[in-house]
């Protein structure tokens, strides 16, 4: 009877062990297979929704925006969506790191740096940067960008639910759009920038290039298959038109 209530002692140790660990990770995977293409959708509808308003304060204050072709522009945009995508996942990972303190200010940092990135990117595509001149333009300035973000960063994360969280957003990022755009960007370079963003970009680079490379194949194999199929009627003709 002793070993048995020990057995059970053991056993539920282990267990409330192994759910400490496991309990966020659920959560967070739950929650991310609806939070994440929410933030797809709503990063969409922002680039038409709050473009506007940037578009308007931007031509106030410094004139006809510089806007590339409309093909440069729409791979910018998408590749600066799937950056984002990945940011905002690394920063949410860094929770989950063993030292809670720690652990949270490096995602504060993260959601900072994403908060100040948004507020800008209206203003940097406006003005002909690309998204590598933005990103490293960031890293570069990382204190001043995070104390922009900062307050935005705050706020988001008082409330409990997402859906609260969204409101709160879409209520003071008009605001930070056009702060953003009447800010005077820092031109000071840090002696050590904070390269955050190095490994989402080399994810998204390999992402895109095994998605382009298996778009090639297709496409060769395609057309061998077409010229293959193709090849025997051309001689079937041939030879009726020599005879």
């Amino acid at each position: 009877m002793l070993c048995l209530e020990w057995w059970y002692i053991l056993g539920s140790s282990e267990t409330g062990i192994i759910w400490s660990w496991m309990g966020p990770m659920l959560r967070w995977t739950f929650s991310a297979l609806w939070i994440l293409p929410l933030f797809v959708i709503s990063k969409i509808v922002n680039c038409f929704w709050f473009a506007d308003i940037a578009d308007s304060a931007y031509r106030k204050s410094r004139g006809r925006p510089q806007l590339p072709n409309i093909s440069l522009f729409l791979s910018d945009m998408l590749f600066s969506l799937v950056v984002q995508l990945f940011f905002l996942i690394q920063g949410t990972v860094a929770d989950f790191l063993p030292l809670p303190a720690v652990s949270r200010c490096i995602s504060v940092l993260h959601l900072s740096l994403l908060y100040a990135l948004y507020s800008f990117e209206y203003k940097w595509i406006n003005m002909g940067w690309v998204l590598h001149e933005r990103l490293t333009h960031i890293e570069s300035s990382w204190p001043y960008f995070f104390g922009f973000g900062l307050p935005m960063a705050i706020l988001t994360s008082l409330p409990s639910s997402t859906v609260v969280c969204g409101c709160v957003f879409s209520i003071l990022f008009p605001l930070f759009i056009v702060s953003a755009n009447e800010a005077v960007d820092t031109q000071q370079q840090f002696l050590f920038p904070l390269r955050l963003f190095a490994p989402v970009v080399y994810l998204t680079d390999i992402l895109f290039y095994h998605s382009f490379t298996k778009n090639n194949k297709v496409k060769s194999v395609t057309m061998e298959t077409a010229a293959a199929t193709s090849s025997p009627s051309r001689r079937q003709h041939e030879n009726v038109t020599f005879r």
